[in-house]
């Protein structure tokens, strides 16, 4: 995750008090919703790490190959995350 738990936090509650000022949104509960909004912010960076991970561990059941054929890790990792991001309608 690109964030820390602490940026989330910060970023929820600005989001929220910004909102909530522009009258955008209503709420009863400034802080519930915060953490409502930091949960769905953390989850969707996971959605992406754990599209990473999945990546990562694709390319090194093939990184005999990639070494011989001399194809760069990089150009390839992303190759591999926009074909399955495609593949699966996600967005990052």
């Amino acid at each position: 995750m690109r964030l820390t738990n602490n940026q989330i936090d910060l970023l929820s509650f600005e989001m929220v008090k910004l909102l909530v000022k522009k009258g955008l949104i209503e709420t009863e509960n400034v802080d519930q919703l915060t953490e409502k909004v930091a949960h769905v912010i953390t989850e969707e960076l996971m959605v992406e790490d754990k599209l990473n991970q999945e990546v990562r561990e694709i390319l090194s059941k093939h990184s005999d190959e990639l070494r011989r054929n001399e194809i760069e890790y990089y150009e390839m990792f992303k190759m591999i995350k926009a074909k399955l991001v495609k593949d699966r309608n996600i967005i990052i």
